[in-house]
């Protein structure tokens, strides 16, 4: 097994592995913009894992039958991109100190295309260009080739593909609020998995960035003992190098999925309006108002209500909701606002979306999780029939009439000045208590932690509501009025004895603090200030 020079040969177990790496790559950066480099670096990263992934199996085919080692199709079936001699990264390796490394890279990039349909138009090509410092490049090569890998393809796939996941985190939070228009923190995409559990079925994001919510499906299916293509993949993403970026993100992990782009976007030219998706995971761009709403007043995605012009909150609430399946389920990130706007029609929308019972849930979320914005986020999560929505092998409880609010403001900790994350813990909670309300058996996981079967209404954090207290509420969506206050905690001490004890406390310092006064007036006395 190989071993890296990075985090003193570990295979990167931990957290450790990435961020030294990282700290060691945004180091060469010098004065390049986060957001140029950004390519610079995940296009390397990705060409060495294609690279890997071909050198491991081309060694493979050759000591079986070296004919076949030449034969694209044995690499295709492995779901291996076949990369040409000019394109290996040994190549690039022992080239890197060279002046013209920025061409043999480009030229690398080319011929992998041309002989991989599926990446035509996706891979960086302009590591020639003459802003682009060619040592830093070769240190870049050096640095991502002490990768250590183990031979077995999934271990590979496993560690660059954590190294590509980390890497655009990192980004984003450089980038600030343009970095986060193609990322959604991990623990908020957890969050909408660990809820929506999509084992199996088409999964959809119709805005989807760099594509981490279908990374987080893929995991959450092999993680529970299902295999890889259980789900089918489906996006569209209307920013082009956004586009490319998911496409790489999913070809790191193997994952293969229809990513369709165009420059409209997904109200305007939908890939995919004839499908319908078991499970839908998006966090559209908060509160866009040029989004040309204008043109669409007649569209019949528009349901529950013609979303206003001004703001695209309730097109993509109504565009999603269009595309669920039967018994399909959806999670969406929006702003805080859209639970209790009346702007616009705004409320009538949203008073037609619960009387329908296209709300399943809503769950508010602490502030500081985002890279891109400071706006108090939230999560919507609509079903289109909760009259039984049928899971593996089990039947849910009819929720009809009923919505779950959870306020998880609390949850989460600071892992900088200016960002939170939730941990596991935080999310277990809050998917379980969803599973609990839904009527679901818990995983083995959480009845080994000791967490009861069964729902239950819990102050301050989460309450079963019926459409009657959301209608005396003025169909407000937002948890904090519904959940009530957390229950104070009984400490034993009878009300009486306590005020008692208080009041005698608070008479006590009351004497103490005059007696300070006193001596601090005495003080300024003796030294000629006081009267």
């Amino acid at each position: 097994m190989a071993q890296s020079k990075i985090a003193n040969g570990k295979q990167g177990a931990s957290l450790g592995f990435e961020a030294e790496l990282f700290k060691a790559a945004d180091k060469l950066r010098g004065n390049m913009e986060p957001s140029d480099y950004k390519h610079v670096a995940l296009g390397l990263i990705f060409l060495k894992y294609i690279s890997d992934a071909f050198e491991a199996r081309h060694a493979a085919l050759l000591a079986e039958d070296p004919q076949a080692a030449e034969d694209k199709d044995e690499y295709l079936a492995d779901n291996i991109f076949w990369v040409p001699r000019e394109g290996r990264w040994s190549h690039l390796k022992a080239n890197a100190k060279r002046s013209e490394i920025g061409t043999l890279i480009d030229d690398a990039m080319r011929a992998i295309e041309k002989d991989n349909e599926s990446l035509k138009g996706v891979l960086p090509k302009d590591y020639a260009r003459p802003a682009l410092n060619k040592v830093m490049l070769g240190e870049l090569i050096d640095l991502i080739s002490g990768v250590a890998l183990s031979e077995n393809g999934e271990k590979s796939r496993d560690i660059l593909g954590r190294v590509y996941e980390y890497f655009l985190g990192q980004f984003a939070g450089s980038e600030g609020k343009r970095g986060g228009e193609f990322y959604t923190p991990r623990s908020v995409v957890r969050v909408l998995v660990e809820m929506l559990e999509p084992y199996q079925g088409r999964v959809y994001d119709p805005c989807c960035g760099s594509g981490g919510m279908f990374v987080q499906s893929e995991k959450f299916v092999l993680e529970h003992g299902g295999r890889l293509g259980d789900i089918a993949i489906y996006g569209q993403e209307s920013n082009y190098t956004t586009w490319r970026l998911a496409k790489m993100n999913l070809a790191v992990r193997g994952i293969d999925a229809d990513i369709r782009w165009n420059n409209e976007g997904s109200f305007h030219k939908d890939e995919l309006r004839d499908r319908r998706f078991d499970h839908i995971l998006a966090n559209p761009p908060f509160n866009i108002s040029d989004w040309g709403g204008d043109r669409l007043r007649e569209d019949p995605r528009w349901q529950f209500g013609v979303p206003p012009v001004g703001n695209a909150n309730y097109a993509w609430l109504q565009h999603i909701h269009w595309h669920l399946a039967p018994f399909g389920t959806a999670g969406v990130v929006l702003a805080n606002g859209s639970m209790s706007s009346n702007q616009s029609g705004e409320g009538e929308i949203r008073k037609a979306m619960v009387e329908a019972d296209a709300v399943d849930c809503m769950v508010a979320l602490p502030g500081q999780l985002f890279y891109s914005t400071q706006i108090p986020a939230c999560l919507w999560f609509l079903a289109r029939d909760k009259s039984n929505g049928k899971r593996g092998n089990e039947t849910l409880r009819d929720r009809r009439g009923e919505v779950l609010f959870i306020d998880a403001r609390n949850l989460g900790t600071l892992v900088d000045r200016t960002r939170r994350e939730l941990s596991d813990t935080d999310i277990q909670k809050i998917a379980d208590t969803y599973h609990r309300w839904r009527g679901e058996t818990l995983d083995r996981h959480s009845r080994e932690s000791g967490n009861p079967e069964g729902y239950q209404d819990i102050p301050g954090f989460c309450k079963s509501a019926t459409l009657e207290d959301i209608r005396k509420h003025g169909h407000v969506l937002t948890p904090g009025r519904y959940v009530g206050a957390e229950a104070a905690e009984d400490d034993g001490e009878a009300f009486a004895d306590k005020m008692q004890r208080l009041s005698a406390q608070w008479r006590e310092q009351q004497q103490e603090a005059a007696r300070l006064d006193a001596a601090i007036q005495a003080n300024l006395r003796e030294l000629g200030y006081g009267g």
